[in-house]
């Protein structure tokens, strides 16, 4: 049988970097690790519950974490920052406050910035959350699929898989569906794919959704 891995660690440096940057020692290592998951899923809740309700995306392309003895850096890649920045700067220190509380760093200090990514949808992420936004809202899975490889093409990407897993339309027998557009080698190193698996809780089951898109 075909032996998968995962397309980001496979390419970790050579076209692929660490998300998270620091040093620990051997008996910190799992803290720090711990920490980072904390940091990206409350961020992730913040995001959930400020954006607009209109707007069924939170578009949170990537959180990178850079520590230092002092500082923790947390840098957010957003394809649509206005959903959380517009008409409420404070939202942003809010959220830098409720972190630095909850961390309990008393001799760091946290930096939160926020990037806006060109072409949203060229990141596998924004694109995964817009396929289960449309599977949330019951549109057939197929033309999903399809609404987002057009949507990848706009942004200029050499290619795109998109796959989706479990009760699909709601079917009693789970199954596998994908759909690929222009060229995914998932075997070249030095090609440069972004790859992400996403959940989606829908009223059926959940689905799995996976997304490869080859930039460069």
């Amino acid at each position: 049988m075909g032996q998968k891995i995962n397309p980001l660690g496979f390419r970790l440096g050579t076209t692929q970097s660490h998300d998270s940057i620091w040093f620990a020692q051997p008996t910190k290592y799992s803290e720090n690790i711990q920490e980072d998951k904390k940091i990206r899923d409350w961020i992730k809740n913040f995001i959930q519950k400020n954006r607009r309700i209109s707007s069924g995306v939170e578009g949170i392309g990537e959180i990178k974490i850079q520590k230092r003895i002092d500082l923790i850096q947390v840098i957010i890649y957003m394809g649509f920052p206005k959903l959380l920045i517009e008409g409420k700067p404070q939202k942003i220190e809010e959220l830098q406050t409720n972190m630095h509380k909850k961390l309990n760093c008393v001799n760091r200090k946290l930096n939160i910035a926020i990037v806006k990514v060109t072409n949203a949808y060229k990141h596998p992420n924004i694109l995964a959350e817009f396929i289960a936004g449309q599977l949330k809202n019951r549109v057939s899975f197929r033309k999903a699929m399809k609404k987002a490889i057009e949507l990848t093409e706009q942004a200029g990407t050499k290619g795109v898989q998109v796959q989706i897993a479990g009760r699909i339309d709601g079917k009693e027998i789970a199954r596998v569906e994908w759909i690929r557009e222009g060229r995914v080698p998932l075997q070249t190193i030095r090609a440069k794919i972004e790859y992400c698996c996403y959940t989606v809780r829908t009223i059926y089951g959940v689905l799995g959704i996976k997304v490869w898109i080859f930039s460069k």
